[in-house]
């Protein structure tokens, strides 16, 4: 005997939003097979085991990557899978003077590709990767001593640039986040401690971490103009 089902109307909305979701990880999963299906007989990787994507610090949530990629090299194919954000250092055409860009669809569809330098420049990013949620433990973390906006803001991520004329200095600032301070441009720069240490920049890519909490301020000592990219990485639950 033949049964028929009807919904009702509280039913049809669940049942959509069921097929919408079932459709979009079908959409993934073979998004995710034609990249890995067009790298076939290639070994791939996971981004932060990419010979070329060089870890400089780990922590429980994040890693700070120094990606080094010479004129006529190119890249193994690796997976992104995590939100990154990217202090753009130089391209195969020339400096970049840290433009500053935050991917974080990585974190919720893994990516597979590969990089190939084919101009004649070295290709350079100072980046960090977070395997945070998403979801900040405090919404309220602004910086104090930060007179700028950020010219990148999301759930993972906080990034401000900051250019100093030789001799003058930022305010001091404190960070409820993790810091990560990026020299861009050619010149000097000090990064200094209330404590009196002091971290010396002296060229694009250097970089300086300060803790939760510990505060700092930046003076350019050379004589010519300096840029510096400071990132902000937002503490949050972890996957």
């Amino acid at each position: 005997m033949l049964k028929v089902f009807m919904l009702s109307k509280q039913d049809k909305p669940m049942l959509v939003a069921g097929l919408i979701l079932i459709l979009l990880c079908s959409a993934f999963a073979m998004n995710a097979t034609a990249q890995q299906n067009a790298f076939a007989g290639e070994k791939i990787v996971h981004v932060l085991e990419e010979p070329r994507h060089r870890p400089v610090m780990q922590e429980d949530q994040f890693t700070v990557f120094d990606m080094q990629l010479r004129p006529g090299d190119a890249s193994l194919p690796h997976i992104h899978n995590q939100a990154i954000l990217l202090n753009r250092i130089s391209n195969p055409e020339g400096p970049q003077y840290g433009i500053v860009e935050a991917i974080t669809d990585y974190a919720t569809e893994t990516y597979t590709h590969k990089i190939e330098n084919s101009g004649t420049y070295l290709w350079r990013i100072i980046g960090v990767i977070h395997d945070g949620n998403g979801e900040p433990l405090n919404p309220n973390d602004t910086p104090t001593g930060m007179t700028l906006e950020p010219e990148v803001e999301d759930n993972w991520f906080r990034a401000y640039r900051i250019e100093l004329a030789p001799g003058e200095s930022t305010l001091t600032q404190t960070h409820s986040n993790p810091t990560l301070i990026v020299q861009v441009t050619e010149g000097l720069m000090h990064v200094s401690r209330e404590d009196g240490l002091t971290r010396e920049l002296a060229q694009p890519a250097d970089w300086a971490y300060r803790d939760v909490g510990s505060s700092f301020s930046i003076t350019n000592v050379g004589d010519i103009p300096v840029a510096v990219a400071i990132n902000e990485i937002r503490i949050q639950g972890a996957k």
